[in-house]
Protein backbone atom coordinates (compact mmCIF):
# COMPACT_ATOMS: atom_id res chain seq x y z
CA UNK A 1 0.00 0.00 0.00
CA UNK A 2 1.14 3.62 -0.73
CA UNK A 3 2.92 5.04 1.91
CA UNK A 4 0.42 8.13 2.38
CA UNK A 5 -2.11 5.73 2.39
CA UNK A 6 -1.15 3.67 4.62
CA UNK A 7 -0.66 6.89 7.00
CA UNK A 8 -4.17 8.43 6.63
CA UNK A 9 -5.22 4.54 7.50
CA UNK A 10 -3.00 4.34 10.68
CA UNK A 11 -4.80 8.30 11.37
CA UNK A 12 -8.19 5.88 11.42
CA UNK A 13 -7.73 3.42 13.78
CA UNK A 14 -9.08 0.53 11.35
CA UNK A 15 -8.41 -1.83 14.10
CA UNK A 16 -11.18 0.26 16.44
CA UNK A 17 -13.67 0.90 13.80
CA UNK A 18 -15.33 -2.58 14.06
CA UNK A 19 -16.20 -1.58 18.02
CA UNK A 20 -18.54 1.20 16.54
CA UNK A 21 -20.16 -0.84 14.23
CA UNK A 22 -20.82 -3.36 17.19
CA UNK A 23 -22.39 -0.43 19.23
CA UNK A 24 -24.95 0.41 16.62
CA UNK A 25 -25.76 -3.26 15.90
CA UNK A 26 -26.90 -4.00 20.01
CA UNK A 27 -28.62 -0.48 19.45
CA UNK A 28 -30.72 -2.15 16.68
CA UNK A 29 -31.49 -5.02 18.05
CA UNK A 30 -32.71 -3.32 21.64
CA UNK A 31 -34.93 -0.91 19.52
CA UNK A 32 -36.16 -3.97 17.43
CA UNK A 33 -36.88 -5.53 20.81
CA UNK A 34 -39.06 -2.84 22.31
CA UNK A 35 -41.39 -2.85 18.76
CA UNK A 36 -42.12 -6.18 19.03
CA UNK A 37 -40.25 -7.31 15.58
CA UNK A 38 -38.45 -10.82 14.79
CA UNK A 39 -34.60 -9.73 13.79
CA UNK A 40 -34.60 -11.69 11.15
CA UNK A 41 -37.16 -10.76 9.18
CA UNK A 42 -36.77 -6.72 10.17
CA UNK A 43 -32.56 -7.32 9.08
CA UNK A 44 -34.07 -8.15 5.75
CA UNK A 45 -36.85 -6.02 5.37
CA UNK A 46 -34.24 -2.76 6.35
CA UNK A 47 -31.13 -3.19 5.27
CA UNK A 48 -30.10 0.25 3.93
CA UNK A 49 -30.80 1.97 6.94
CA UNK A 50 -28.87 -0.65 9.07
CA UNK A 51 -26.05 -0.23 6.52
CA UNK A 52 -26.34 3.88 7.05
CA UNK A 53 -26.24 4.15 10.79
CA UNK A 54 -23.13 1.46 10.72
CA UNK A 55 -21.80 3.69 8.20
CA UNK A 56 -22.61 7.40 10.35
CA UNK A 57 -20.81 5.76 13.30
CA UNK A 58 -17.63 4.20 11.62
CA UNK A 59 -17.26 7.97 10.02
CA UNK A 60 -17.81 9.71 12.85
CA UNK A 61 -15.64 7.37 15.26
CA UNK A 62 -13.02 7.62 12.20
CA UNK A 63 -13.46 11.13 11.95
CA UNK A 64 -13.01 11.34 15.93
CA UNK A 65 -9.61 9.59 16.05
CA UNK A 66 -8.45 11.58 13.08
CA UNK A 67 -8.82 14.79 14.84
CA UNK A 68 -7.03 13.50 18.17
CA UNK A 69 -4.16 13.32 16.55
CA UNK A 70 -4.34 16.51 14.99
CA UNK A 71 -4.98 18.40 18.31
CA UNK A 72 -2.62 15.99 19.99
CA UNK A 73 0.53 16.69 17.06
CA UNK A 74 2.73 18.63 19.38
CA UNK A 75 2.38 16.32 22.12
CA UNK A 76 2.80 13.30 19.62
CA UNK A 77 6.34 15.18 18.61
CA UNK A 78 7.66 14.36 22.47
CA UNK A 79 5.87 11.31 23.21
CA UNK A 80 5.05 9.15 20.12
CA UNK A 81 7.19 10.69 17.14
CA UNK A 82 6.26 7.88 14.81
CA UNK A 83 2.55 8.63 14.09
CA UNK A 84 1.73 10.34 10.85
CA UNK A 85 1.86 13.68 11.71
CA UNK A 86 4.47 14.34 13.69
CA UNK A 87 6.35 12.00 11.37
CA UNK A 88 6.12 14.29 8.43
CA UNK A 89 4.23 11.53 6.79
CA UNK A 90 0.69 13.23 6.81
CA UNK A 91 0.55 17.18 6.86
CA UNK A 92 -0.96 18.33 9.54
CA UNK A 93 -3.69 20.50 7.69
CA UNK A 94 -4.19 17.41 5.32
CA UNK A 95 -5.14 15.48 8.41
CA UNK A 96 -7.59 18.02 9.26
CA UNK A 97 -9.37 18.03 6.09
CA UNK A 98 -9.78 14.49 6.59
CA UNK A 99 -11.00 14.39 9.54
CA UNK A 100 -13.85 16.86 9.44
CA UNK A 101 -14.61 15.44 6.27
CA UNK A 102 -15.47 12.00 8.09
CA UNK A 103 -17.60 13.64 10.72
CA UNK A 104 -19.47 15.43 8.16
CA UNK A 105 -20.28 12.34 6.34
CA UNK A 106 -21.14 10.35 9.59
CA UNK A 107 -23.72 13.33 10.17
CA UNK A 108 -24.34 12.88 6.20
CA UNK A 109 -25.06 8.82 6.64
CA UNK A 110 -27.38 9.40 9.69
CA UNK A 111 -29.63 11.89 7.95
CA UNK A 112 -29.96 9.71 5.59
CA UNK A 113 -31.62 7.13 7.92
CA UNK A 114 -34.03 9.83 9.68
CA UNK A 115 -33.85 13.53 11.42
CA UNK A 116 -33.21 12.26 14.78
CA UNK A 117 -30.85 9.60 13.76
CA UNK A 118 -29.40 12.82 12.01
CA UNK A 119 -29.56 15.09 15.22
CA UNK A 120 -27.61 12.30 17.40
CA UNK A 121 -25.18 11.91 14.85
CA UNK A 122 -24.86 15.59 14.88
CA UNK A 123 -24.65 16.08 18.46
CA UNK A 124 -21.90 13.11 18.57
CA UNK A 125 -19.64 14.87 16.34
CA UNK A 126 -19.73 17.91 18.56
CA UNK A 127 -19.16 16.04 21.54
CA UNK A 128 -16.28 14.41 19.57
CA UNK A 129 -14.94 17.56 19.03
CA UNK A 130 -15.15 18.31 22.43
CA UNK A 131 -13.35 15.69 23.70
CA UNK A 132 -10.57 16.09 20.80
CA UNK A 133 -10.01 20.20 21.43
CA UNK A 134 -11.00 20.52 25.10
CA UNK A 135 -11.97 17.75 27.30
CA UNK A 136 -9.79 15.30 27.39
CA UNK A 137 -6.54 17.05 28.97
CA UNK A 138 -8.87 17.28 32.32
CA UNK A 139 -8.89 13.99 34.39
CA UNK A 140 -12.77 13.49 35.20
CA UNK A 141 -14.05 15.61 32.03
CA UNK A 142 -12.34 13.55 29.87
CA UNK A 143 -13.35 10.05 30.81
CA UNK A 144 -16.90 11.43 31.07
CA UNK A 145 -16.96 12.96 27.57
CA UNK A 146 -15.58 9.82 26.01
CA UNK A 147 -18.12 7.66 28.23
CA UNK A 148 -20.22 10.24 26.57
CA UNK A 149 -19.52 9.72 23.32
CA UNK A 150 -20.11 5.89 23.16
CA UNK A 151 -23.13 6.07 24.88
CA UNK A 152 -24.80 8.19 22.31
CA UNK A 153 -23.15 5.72 19.55
CA UNK A 154 -25.21 3.05 21.24
CA UNK A 155 -28.26 5.50 21.27
CA UNK A 156 -27.52 6.35 17.13
CA UNK A 157 -28.08 2.53 17.04
CA UNK A 158 -31.79 2.74 19.27
CA UNK A 159 -32.57 5.55 16.68
CA UNK A 160 -33.54 3.60 13.95
CA UNK A 161 -37.48 3.64 14.16
CA UNK A 162 -36.62 7.73 15.29
CA UNK A 163 -37.67 7.28 18.61
CA UNK A 164 -35.16 6.94 21.82
CA UNK A 165 -37.41 6.22 24.68
CA UNK A 166 -34.64 3.69 26.54
CA UNK A 167 -31.73 6.18 26.04
CA UNK A 168 -30.40 5.40 28.91
CA UNK A 169 -29.22 1.95 28.34
CA UNK A 170 -26.45 4.17 27.07
CA UNK A 171 -24.88 3.98 30.83
CA UNK A 172 -23.26 0.84 30.43
CA UNK A 173 -21.19 1.65 27.49
CA UNK A 174 -20.86 5.44 29.07
CA UNK A 175 -19.26 3.29 32.27
CA UNK A 176 -17.18 0.84 30.51
CA UNK A 177 -15.36 3.30 28.18
CA UNK A 178 -15.10 5.69 31.16
CA UNK A 179 -12.89 3.08 32.90
CA UNK A 180 -11.09 2.29 29.57
CA UNK A 181 -10.02 5.83 29.36
CA UNK A 182 -8.94 5.84 33.05
CA UNK A 183 -6.47 3.08 32.35
CA UNK A 184 -5.01 4.90 29.53
CA UNK A 185 -3.76 7.67 31.34
CA UNK A 186 -0.76 5.52 32.49
CA UNK A 187 -0.25 4.57 28.86
CA UNK A 188 3.01 6.72 28.67
CA UNK A 189 4.40 6.77 31.93
CA UNK A 190 2.90 4.17 34.02
CA UNK A 191 1.81 4.24 37.70
CA UNK A 192 -1.67 4.42 37.78
CA UNK A 193 -2.48 1.88 40.05
CA UNK A 194 -5.24 3.69 41.21
CA UNK A 195 -7.06 4.23 38.17
CA UNK A 196 -6.70 0.85 37.50
CA UNK A 197 -8.52 -0.27 40.64
CA UNK A 198 -11.15 1.89 39.60
CA UNK A 199 -11.44 0.64 36.33
CA UNK A 200 -11.53 -2.67 37.65
CA UNK A 201 -15.00 -1.15 39.70
CA UNK A 202 -16.38 -0.14 37.00
CA UNK A 203 -15.86 -3.00 34.60
CA UNK A 204 -17.66 -5.53 37.34
CA UNK A 205 -20.46 -2.56 37.33
CA UNK A 206 -20.99 -2.66 33.79
CA UNK A 207 -20.97 -6.81 34.14
CA UNK A 208 -23.81 -5.83 36.55
CA UNK A 209 -26.03 -3.52 34.88
CA UNK A 210 -26.07 -5.95 31.62
CA UNK A 211 -27.30 -9.09 33.92
CA UNK A 212 -29.76 -6.49 35.69
CA UNK A 213 -31.02 -4.91 32.57
CA UNK A 214 -31.28 -8.41 29.89
CA UNK A 215 -33.00 -9.78 32.97
CA UNK A 216 -35.60 -7.79 33.94
CA UNK A 217 -36.66 -7.06 30.22
CA UNK A 218 -36.43 -10.22 28.89
CA UNK A 219 -35.09 -12.80 31.27
CA UNK A 220 -32.24 -14.31 29.00
CA UNK A 221 -30.23 -14.14 32.07
CA UNK A 222 -28.40 -17.73 30.74
CA UNK A 223 -27.98 -17.21 27.25
CA UNK A 224 -25.59 -14.34 28.33
CA UNK A 225 -23.40 -16.08 30.56
CA UNK A 226 -20.97 -17.35 28.15
CA UNK A 227 -20.47 -13.79 26.39
CA UNK A 228 -19.99 -12.00 29.82
CA UNK A 229 -17.53 -14.73 30.74
CA UNK A 230 -15.67 -14.55 27.78
CA UNK A 231 -15.83 -10.72 28.28
CA UNK A 232 -14.80 -10.95 31.77
CA UNK A 233 -11.41 -12.88 31.07
CA UNK A 234 -10.41 -10.76 27.74
CA UNK A 235 -10.82 -7.53 30.00
CA UNK A 236 -9.89 -8.47 33.82
CA UNK A 237 -6.66 -10.28 32.63
CA UNK A 238 -4.35 -7.79 31.01
CA UNK A 239 -5.59 -5.14 33.71
CA UNK A 240 -4.98 -7.66 36.53
CA UNK A 241 -1.20 -7.56 34.68
CA UNK A 242 -1.03 -3.84 34.63
CA UNK A 243 -1.64 -4.09 38.36
CA UNK A 244 1.02 -6.37 38.93
CA UNK A 245 3.64 -4.75 36.84
CA UNK A 246 2.42 -1.52 36.26
CA UNK A 247 4.37 -0.14 33.11
CA UNK A 248 3.21 1.66 29.98
CA UNK A 249 3.21 -1.54 27.72
CA UNK A 250 1.21 -3.44 30.34
CA UNK A 251 -0.95 -0.95 30.33
CA UNK A 252 -1.47 -0.50 27.05
CA UNK A 253 -2.07 -4.07 26.44
CA UNK A 254 -5.23 -3.49 29.32
CA UNK A 255 -6.30 -0.40 27.22
CA UNK A 256 -6.04 -2.51 24.18
CA UNK A 257 -8.09 -5.22 25.27
CA UNK A 258 -10.49 -2.79 26.52
CA UNK A 259 -11.16 -1.34 23.32
CA UNK A 260 -11.51 -4.76 21.38
CA UNK A 261 -13.13 -5.88 23.89
CA UNK A 262 -16.45 -3.48 23.48
CA UNK A 263 -17.61 -5.99 20.75
CA UNK A 264 -18.11 -8.58 23.17
CA UNK A 265 -20.03 -6.42 25.71
CA UNK A 266 -21.98 -5.53 22.97
CA UNK A 267 -22.78 -9.03 21.87
CA UNK A 268 -23.89 -9.81 25.60
CA UNK A 269 -26.40 -7.02 25.23
CA UNK A 270 -27.44 -8.16 21.90
CA UNK A 271 -28.22 -11.63 22.83
CA UNK A 272 -30.14 -10.48 25.96
CA UNK A 273 -32.12 -8.54 23.57
CA UNK A 274 -32.67 -10.72 20.24
CA UNK A 275 -31.17 -13.83 19.40
CA UNK A 276 -28.27 -16.13 19.99
CA UNK A 277 -27.30 -15.89 16.42
CA UNK A 278 -27.65 -12.02 16.32
CA UNK A 279 -25.03 -12.03 19.59
CA UNK A 280 -22.34 -14.52 17.44
CA UNK A 281 -22.13 -12.14 14.38
CA UNK A 282 -21.70 -9.43 16.38
CA UNK A 283 -18.72 -11.73 18.26
CA UNK A 284 -17.38 -12.15 14.68
CA UNK A 285 -16.18 -8.20 14.51
CA UNK A 286 -13.51 -9.63 17.01
CA UNK A 287 -11.18 -11.37 15.12
CA UNK A 288 -11.87 -8.89 12.42
CA UNK A 289 -10.52 -5.95 14.87
CA UNK A 290 -8.13 -8.71 16.15
CA UNK A 291 -6.40 -8.99 12.82
CA UNK A 292 -6.85 -5.35 12.03
CA UNK A 293 -5.49 -4.31 15.50
CA UNK A 294 -1.80 -6.52 14.35
CA UNK A 295 -1.38 -3.94 11.21
CA UNK A 296 -3.03 -1.26 13.22
CA UNK A 297 -2.21 0.94 16.07
CA UNK A 298 -5.09 0.46 18.23
CA UNK A 299 -4.26 3.61 20.89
Amino acid sequence: MNRILMGYARLARPANLPTAAADILVGIAIAVYFVSLEISVFLADISIDVLNLVCASVLLYAGGVVLNDVFDRKLDMVERPERPIPSGLIPYKSAATFGIVLLLAGIFFGFMVGATSGALAAILAISILGYDAYAKKHGLFGPMIMGLCRALNLVLGMSLFQEIGHWWYGMIPFCYIFAITLISRGEVHGNNRNHLIWSAILYGLVILMVIIITGRETGKFLEIIPFLMLFSFLIYRPLIRAYRSNVPSNIKKAVMAGVLSIIVLDASLAVGFSVWWYGLLILLLLPVSMLLARLFAVT
